[in-house]
């Protein structure tokens, strides 16, 4: 019996395609790095280290089937820089993930890290699989198999997983329950932070699974109040209706906006009239977590998707959805970036010169992050956090972040994503001149 949609999230939408990648996803992270550094005037030497990663861990596994055969896996993580606090960041399983892809998110976490001011540093990691092939039992199997073959490259101290693309709160209970078998009983019960994102009676915090989509809502709010922009009545699009851009077209709705065109692997539906995200994912749930069919909106395509008249659009898939070839088509005011890297720099010249201001990824999307730390730091202090402390805490450091990231906008005259880069390479350099490096 294959996975049930209730054992993986198949609401992910986009995030599950396999389409090629329309350009090397480190070279559009290179790209960005450089910019930023050239423009902040990066110490030369600090330049270096942060050019790099730290550790790049490639493992290959067995592991046998239901019926008896046996496959082999490939399994990737990266840990790109350790300078704030131990290494952190999501595992996704996905048929496109490569070292490439693997080492850019492992970058954008380290600045996701350093613009929200969390002592965490940036990792990444996958298997290259399609886990929808799987069934439950051999998921399991290849979940816990990839954990033994990482070993010590993981710790609740050195380097923290969490879920990303494809993978949910059953499997990080799978990678937490490995890794505990592999400790002495008696450190056990002092390692339960080796993973976030777990279920909540097995030590996940309330809040973790809306966290990144309530992220970008937040700063959604931000840019509002800066513009005087009115959302009670604002339109918006959502392109990948999983975890994130379920949420924060859930989210969205609660201020009085309307979802009016939607995209997920299976298609895009509209409806001007809007759609009821909350109606949508019900759908979705009974329908192996996919839009299509959904009979209160007509179905479209994704160009037309992307050619809807809106005031808000939220990618929440993969990367490189915005490019040269895609910018042109947007009739948006905003573009909140839910999924990591969805604007390559060409998409990203064109957005600006067409006035369309964007909430980059590394700031927007970083309510995981940021409320991972918060599982984290509950799990260390044997505490449990209300719903209401969560989303507060969360609140201020996001609000917190969008106020550095504009201020450094306006000092350097520069674009916001540019502007996020500068502020977390700058934490970053502050860092390394009061380390110093060894020996």
């Amino acid at each position: 019996m294959k996975a049930s949609p209730a054992d993986i999230d198949r609401t992910r939408g986009l995030e599950e395609r396999t389409e090629r990648k329309q350009a090397s996803v480190y070279d559009n992270v290179t790209r960005q790095f450089d910019k930023a550094a050239d423009l902040v005037k990066l110490d030369p030497n600090i330049r270096k280290i942060l050019a790099m990663t730290t550790n790049e861990i490639i493992v290959n596994f067995p592991v046998k089937m239901d019926d008896g055969r046996i496959e082999m896996f490939t399994g990737y993580r990266v840990q790109h820089n350790s300078a704030l606090g131990p290494f952190k960041g999501g595992l996704r399983f996905h048929p496109a993930v490569d070292i490439d892809e693997v080492r850019a998110l492992a970058t954008w976490m380290t600045w996701k890290s350093a613009i929200t001011n969390i002592p965490f540093g940036g990792a990444k990691g996958g298997i290259q699989l399609d886990p929808f092939k799987y069934s439950y039992s051999e998921l399991e199997r290849i979940t816990r198999r990839f954990t033994f073959a990482l070993g010590n490259n993981i710790g609740p101290e050195y380097d923290i997983p969490a879920p990303d693309v494809n993978t949910t709160p059953q499997i990080m209970a799978w990678i937490l329950d490995t890794y505990l078998s592999t400790m002495p009983p008696h450190e056990r019960q002092r390692c339960t932070h080796v993973v976030t994102g777990k279920p909540i009676e097995s030590g996940g915090s309330l809040g973790r699974d809306k966290a990144t989509g309530q992220g970008v809502v937040f700063t959604i709010e931000e840019w509002a109040k800066d513009n005087g922009f009115e959302l009670r009545g604002a339109t918006y699009t959502v392109q990948g209706f999983g975890n994130v851009g379920s949420w924060a077209a859930r989210l969205m709705n609660q201020h009085g906006s309307k979802l009016i065109a939607v995209e997920d692997v299976s298609g895009a539906i509209s409806n001007p009239d809007g759609i009821d995200p909350d109606d949508a994912v019900e759908y979705a749930s009974k329908n192996k977590g996919l839009i299509s069919g959904y009979p209160k909106a007509k179905p479209i395509d994704r160009k037309t998707l992307l050619q809807t008249q809106a005031d808000i659009f939220i990618p929440a898939a993969l990367e490189n959805q915005i490019t040269a070839d895609t910018a042109p088509l947007l009739k948006v005011k905003l573009v909140a970036e839910g999924a990591n890297g969805p604007t390559d720099p060409d998409g990203d010249r064109v957005l600006q010169q067409r006035g369309i201001d964007v909430i980059p990824d590394i700031l927007c999307n970083a309510g995981g992050v940021i409320v991972s730390y918060f599982e984290w730091l509950q799990n260390k202090r044997s505490e449990f956090w209300e719903l209401e402390e969560v989303d507060c805490k969360l609140h201020k450091k996001i609000v917190s972040a969008y106020a550095r990231v504009r201020d450094t906008a306006k000092k350097f005259n520069t674009d916001w994503r540019t502007a996020a880069y500068i502020v977390a390479l700058s934490c970053l350099e502050r860092v390394y001149k009061e380390r110093g490096i060894f020996p």
